[in-house]
């Protein structure tokens, strides 16, 4: 008896060893159980290695979701309010909710005014990518293009650009707020050539893609053609516009998002 026990805790400790907690765990507590004792081998391994998959892939989840800092983290699809004077196309949510896009490289833009929920929704798409065990990045423009930016001058560009290229899906908040600098749609353009057909970006802005062009320098700026080129085709399009703007309801109310900054 004495032996069996120096055997099962010579087996914990090298679980340990190899980070196998949750196995360990497991086994820990079958030795425990007497019951345990009628049950075959092969259902009691079946259940040890269960125990530590389940483990891992919840781990991983959670790096996943903390990784992707995302600004609303508690977003979800089945939180998106469909009655609040708002129209909106359920029956794409709920398809876009199912990351197909993502496997075919494609982007979505989601427009509309301040308090119109973009930001919850575009978080509650980053999550069920997250869940799929996609790797995920949520920014606003204005950092991204402040980063990219001071990568170029401290000669560190290409490493602070892999930051915003491999993520499978980049979440962009606050798209083209306000008129692009030459250098910022440089550093743009090169973000946005190396994601093309090999990831998904999600676009969050003020103003629908017609006004884009504009704001990404016109004719003056021979590339505002070429970015809107390859982020436009195939790209998925949620505009969230008012049934009736006199009773309308600022999403940031409806999720009481007001309350939880103003405390």
């Amino acid at each position: 008896m004495e032996g069996s026990v120096m055997v099962n805790q010579s087996t914990t400790n090298k679980l340990i060893e190899m980070r196998l907690t949750a196995m360990a765990d497991a086994f820990r507590i079958q030795q425990d159980d007497k019951s345990m004792k009628e049950v075959s081998f092969d259902d009691r391994f079946g259940m040890l290695v269960d125990v530590e998959y389940t483990s891992r892939k919840n781990n991983r989840l959670k790096r996943l979701i903390r990784n992707a800092e995302l600004e609303q983290s508690d977003a979800c699809i089945a939180g998106i309010d469909y009655t609040s004077g708002r129209k909106l196309n359920k029956s794409l949510i709920n398809r876009l909710a199912t990351c197909e896009y993502i496997t075919e490289y494609r982007n979505i833009f989601i427009s509309g005014a301040t308090g119109s929920g973009k930001t919850y929704m575009a978080c509650a798409f980053g999550l069920e990518a997250c869940k799929q065990y996609y790797t995920v990045k949520y920014t606003r423009l204005p950092d991204l293009l402040l980063d990219l930016e001071a990568a170029r001058i401290e000669g560190t560009f290409a490493k602070v650009l892999s930051k915003y290229t491999k993520p499978l899906l980049l979440i962009i908040d606050e798209w083209l707020l306000l008129k692009l600098t030459e250098s910022e749609s440089r550093n743009l353009f090169e973000l946005i050539h190396k994601r093309r057909k090999k990831s998904s970006t999600l676009f969050c802005s003020q103003f629908r893609e017609e006004g884009w062009y504009e704001r990404l320098g016109g004719d003056d700026n021979p590339l505002a053609d070429a970015i809107m080129d390859r982020i436009v085709y195939d790209a998925y399009k949620i505009n969230i516009e008012s049934i009736d703007p006199a009773k309308d309801l600022s999403m940031r109310e409806v999720y009481g998002l007001d309350q939880m900054q103003s405390s």
